[in-house]
This record gives C-alpha cells, sequence and structure tokens, in this order.
C-alpha cells in the first residue's frame, strides 16, 4: 500500500531572531512551544559561538526553573535538545495543551512566551486569554510553498502512480497542496484515502472539501500508521459485503 505523506518543507528562512527574548528569562512564566519548527527557528538562533556560550552557561539553567509547555512528542524532543525540559507533551495538539497550562498557571501571573509561525491558529491564545493567563506571542518562523512542490508531486504521480492514502501534516500542507492533487487525481481521487496527523488539520481538510478517512490519536508515526490500517480495512469489509 503506498501513502503519500504530504509533509511542510523545513524552512531556511525563519523569521526573527528569538534571541532578544530568550535573553530574558526573568520576564516571563515560562515557554510555550505547539510546533517543531519554533524549535528549529530557536536552535538556528542559538548556533552563533557568542550565544551559545551564554546559553549553556546561565539562560538554560535560568529558563529550567521555568515550564516549558509543548504539543507532542516531536517538539518535546526538540526541546531537550536545546537543553530544557518539555511538559505537557501528552497533549497531542492546541486545545489539550491549552487546557493542560490553564490547570497549572495562575490567573495574572507572568507571561508566557510563545515562539510561533505566522499562521499559527488562535486557539490556544484565546483559551489562555479567556482564564486571565497572558501569552506573549512572537513569531519566529513563515510558511511558505516549497518551490518544488508542484514538480515533485507530478513527479510523484508519474513514477508511483496513485498512492492509497494520502496524510496531511497541516493546514498549509493543505492549502499548497490539494489543487495540485485534484488536478493530477482526477476523478481517481475518490479512491483515494485522505488521512490528518491532528484534528487542526482535520479540520482544514474537511473547510476544503476533503473526506478525512482517519485521523491520527496522537501525532505519531505509529497512531498515524494504525487509523491508516484501520481505514483499508473498514473499506475492504465494506466492499466484501
Amino acid at each position: 500500500m503506498k501513502v503519500l505523506l504530504l509533509k511542510d518543507p523545513k524552512d531556511k528562512d525563519s523569521g526573527p531572531d528569538p534571541y532578544i527574548k530568550l535573553s530574558h528569562p526573568e520576564c516571563y512564566g515560562g515557554l510555550v512551544f505547539t510546533s517543531p519548527r519554533a524549535l528549529e527557528a530557536i536552535k538556528l538562533c542559538l548556533k552563533g559561538n557568542s550565544k551559545n556560550e551564554a546559553w549553556s552557561k546561565s539562560l538554560k539553567q535560568r529558563w529550567n526553573t521555568k515550564p516549558a509547555y509543548v504539543v507532542g512528542k516531536a517538539t518535546a524532543s526538540l526541546v531537550e535538545e536545546i537543553g530544557l525540559t518539555p511538559q505537557g507533551e501528552k497533549s497531542g495538539n492546541a486545545e489539550k495543551l491549552a487546557e493542560y497550562i490553564c490547570s497549572r498557571e495562575k490567573p495574572n501571573s507572568s507571561a508566557l512566551l510563545f515562539p510561533c509561525g505566522a499562521l499559527k491558529r488562535e486557539v490556544l491564545p484565546t483559551v489562555l486569554r479567556e482564564k486571565g493567563i497572558p501569552l506573549e506571542s512572537l513569531t519566529v518562523y513563515q510558511t511558505t510553498q516549497h518551490t518544488d512542490l508542484q514538480e515533485s508531486l507530478s513527479s510523484y504521480f508519474s513514477q508511483q502512480g496513485f498512492p492509497a492514502s494520502i496524510v496531511f501534516f497541516s493546514p498549509s500542507g493543505v492549502r499548497f497542496c490539494l489543487q495540485h492533487i485534484q488536478k493530477l487525481s482526477g476523478d481517481l481521487i475518490n479512491h483515494i484515502k485522505f488521512a490528518a496527523i491532528g484534528p487542526t488539520t482535520a479540520e482544514a481538510m474537511e473547510a476544503a472539501g476533503i473526506p478525512v478517512s482517519c485521523t491520527a490519536e496522537s501525532p505519531t508515526p505509529q497512531d498515524l500508521a494504525a487509523g491508516i490500517q484501520k481505514a483499508h480495512r473498514l473499506q475492504n469489509c465494506c466492499l466484501a459485503k
């Protein structure tokens, strides 16, 4: 069974240097990360020798006295790579992470610093705002369409044929890829099972008119694979009746 994974490319062009904000842990109550991309931006800003030294000698320890909230295992792993201890990695999505944060933070405390992308959803900021928990968003990366996207998709379909399943990993993936997939698939698009890595992506797919065959219970390869296999088993059972 062929599965086409539509993962966003890793952007070389991140947003503004977040090091200035990271240099002042005393101004914040903690950190919030809902995307591995935000951590990639942080890692890039720490590459300079002087910045890396300052981070290792003092800033890392000072930030470690505060919580670093994360949305999933991939983000948690990158947080650990920069020397911080993640919390909330079992949340799986922004809604559940917001609930987790609200159960641990007090209203009107020091603001949480939220390095994020320009296309972030407003679910987490809205929930925290309603609970009186300050959050300061800092855009550290931009999401753009890969220059070779159309060519890559065309090459896949011509060489590999039509996949049994296509997986979307983000709303931006839906926006950038869907029109090309529709054109390449034609009438056969109705035979492709579409899967989502999480509820946010599933919502974007539904809004675009894509039937969602499955949504991973948590954003891990294991749960995604299990969801795809289940969707195809159900289809086979229906065909066999």
